[in-house]
């Protein structure tokens, strides 16, 4: 499993509430995509900092997003460049499930 986490800096800080209205309207966007297992929206406490980390079944799959089209769309909605960090999740503790999930 691989995880990113991508992050860019706000033109103006923005509320945790304005961020809700935003992140809701891009969410459906990411149902259904292929290898993505959980996306995560993120906002920094003092609101300058937005992103998402996701988890993925695999590197190939997580590249298979980030193409031109979809930093145009963050260009677009955000107004600011997005920055992409890779991980390897060896693994993942999910509370909810109780469960334990191992990968490569």
């Amino acid at each position: 499993m691989i995880t990113t986490l991508t992050t860019f800096a706000l033109p103006k800080p923005i509320t945790p509430d304005e961020a809700g209205q935003i992140f809701r309207s891009t969410a459906p966007k990411y149902l259904g995509v292929r290898g993505l297992i959980r996306k995560h929206y993120v906002l920094s406490e003092d609101g300058r900092t937005a992103g998402g980390v996701y988890l993925w079944e695999s590197r190939e799959d997580a590249e298979a997003l980030y193409t031109d089209a979809w930093r145009a769309f963050v260009r677009e909605k955000y107004g600011t460049e997005p920055a992409i960090t890779y991980f390897h999740t060896p693994v993942v503790v999910d509370n909810v499930a109780q469960a334990i999930e191992t990968g490569a």
